[in-house]
């Protein structure tokens, strides 16, 4: 077995490494919202005020800090008045972006808000620019956050909410170069600039507005936006979209489950590309923007593969394997290394969609290994990024990936935690962890490993889960083995 090295240094600390990196993302799209995060007060499914209770529950277990809603594209066509007032008056309409199914708006401003509200997190509205006005936002933001009199605040009031909500996170518009108004750069930064005008900060409360941001490697879109909308328009994040997709084939994505070892090692490539879109936009950034005020958002990532057969293709339905949850270590991993700048990223999606946390099937609710990375990983929320470099070796000639990814953080009790990804499919490595400065003392670990094919299913709901990882502390230094195809949080002192 071959040992490879990682040194860290707890006295080199770098950035804050916000919570908000590890965040969620719901949209109206096939069962994410319905069926996955609300079943209605009549259900036999157990539910807190129509939400699902085992889902509440498994957000709060790995401490959800933030949640993105209404969308994604669904966003720029959903109208909030529609989905406010007497659920049997609401008006009802045709989600044309997913499937062509009926939207009758039972899930709307205070249903969103009151989950938030039970799970903790914070919400993070998306706001209609591409067929929406101005008045329109304005008057959504009004009624969510305003404690005075205005005709807005009074009808909050008449749907049963005395006080307001606390709104941070408000996005304006969503993917504006495509489904959200296919528009320029230079356009929508006008645009920006006008609807942030009337983005009124009520009753204390403070927005954080995020502009759209580009898709994938779209350089001028952010050089446009950082030269004519930073710094005198409120700019506090720009947002950045890339999904994970194998050979970047739009039209083939392959299949969730049936892959092979080439495939499964093209995914891993085209992963790693996150790391050079963050950079590159964080170098364009920088230059506007030198004192990393400005966060880069990364509200959609994650793998987006052909639809399970047999479900409706525009519900995104896809399974969940070792492959993603090694896909979703790697980009966390890269946030937390870019935490100067990333301040906060969304995987999509949280339920049923994309590369989901969840999946639920009735009364059962299954927690993907995507999931459970997430559950190793969340001791990094609002810890402080280290310094740490491990050795590294490549998959393999010809994909020639490497094999590990790690990040490390320290907390405000002197905790260290190391996370590890081995991608590689045949082999595993003896991690030996040292210390710049200090020795370490002592030492815990979990993992979760797996074949790449290998998923939970309704019937077999643990068949991938966290297991606790032998640690060997000797001479100053933790010795952990990290399998193939495998993801370990390392907890250390000292």
């Amino acid at each position: 077995m071959k040992k490879l090295r990682l040194t860290i240094n707890p006295m080199d600390k770098r950035s804050h490494i916000n919570r908000e990196i590890y965040g969620n993302f719901s949209e109206h799209l096939g069962r994410c919202v319905y069926d996955g995060l609300y079943v209605g007060e009549d259900s036999d499914i157990p539910n807190i005020e129509g939400f699902r209770k085992d889902v509440v529950e498994a957000f709060r277990e790995i401490k959800l800090p933030v949640l993105r809603w209404p969308g994604g594209c669904f966003a720029d066509e959903y109208h909030w008045k529609d989905g406010i007032g007497e659920k049997s008056s609401r008006k009802k309409m045709i989600n044309t972006h997913w499937g062509g199914v009926v939207e009758d708006n039972s899930f709307g401003t205070h249903e969103f808000l009151r989950f938030c509200e039970l799970v903790g997190c914070e919400p993070y509205i998306s706001g209609n620019v591409g067929s929406g006005t101005v008045e329109e936002l304005s008057q959504w933001i009004e009624y969510m956050t305003f404690d005075g009199v205005s005709p807005m605040a009074e009808l909050r009031r008449k749907n049963g909410r005395e006080q307001p909500w606390k709104l941070k996170y408000l996005g304006i518009g969503n993917e504006s170069w495509g489904c959200g108004g296919n528009m320029t750069a230079e356009y929508y930064t006008d645009l920006y600039r006008r609807y942030q005008t009337y983005c009124r900060e009520y009753s204390g409360n403070q927005l954080y507005k995020i502009a759209c941001g580009p898709n994938a490697g779209d350089y001028n879109w952010t050089e446009v936006l950082m030269k004519n909308a930073h710094p005198w328009y409120n700019l506090k994040g720009i947002s950045l979209h890339y999904y994970t997709v194998p050979y970047g084939n739009w039209a083939h994505k392959g299949d969730a489950v049936k892959f092979t070892e080439a495939e499964y090692y093209e995914t891993i490539r085209s992963t790693l590309e996150m790391e050079t879109l963050v950079t590159r936009h964080s170098e364009i950034m920088n230059r506007y923007d030198p004192e990393k005020k400005v966060g880069l958002i990364v509200d959609e990532w994650g793998c987006w593969f052909d639809v399970e057969e047999g479900t409706n293709p525009g519900f995104l339905y896809q399974q969940n394997t070792m492959r993603d949850a090694i896909v979703a270590a790697i980009n966390l991993n890269i946030f937390n290394s870019h935490s100067d700048r990333v301040h906060m990223a969304n995987i999509a999606q949280a339920v049923n969609v994309l590369q989901s946390i969840l999946l639920t099937e009735g009364k059962v609710t299954v927690k993907t290994p995507t999931y459970h990375v997430f559950d190793l990983y969340k001791e990094h929320q609002d810890a402080t990024l280290i310094y740490s470099h491990a050795e590294n070796e490549a998959t393999d000639s010809e994909s020639a990936v490497p094999c590990i990814s790690h990040s490390a953080s320290i907390n405000e009790n002197g905790d260290i935690l190391v996370t590890l990804s081995n991608c590689a499919l045949d082999r595993e490595f003896e991690m030996e962890i040292g210390s710049a400065f200090g020795e370490v003392k002592s030492a815990c670990a979990r993992v979760l490993t797996g074949e790449a094919h290998d998923h939970n299913t309704f019937t077999d709901t643990d068949n991938v889960v966290i297991k606790e990882l032998a640690v060997r502390v000797e001479d100053g230094r933790a010795y952990v083995v990290l399998p193939a195809c495998g993801v370990a949080a390392v907890t250390l002192k000292v």
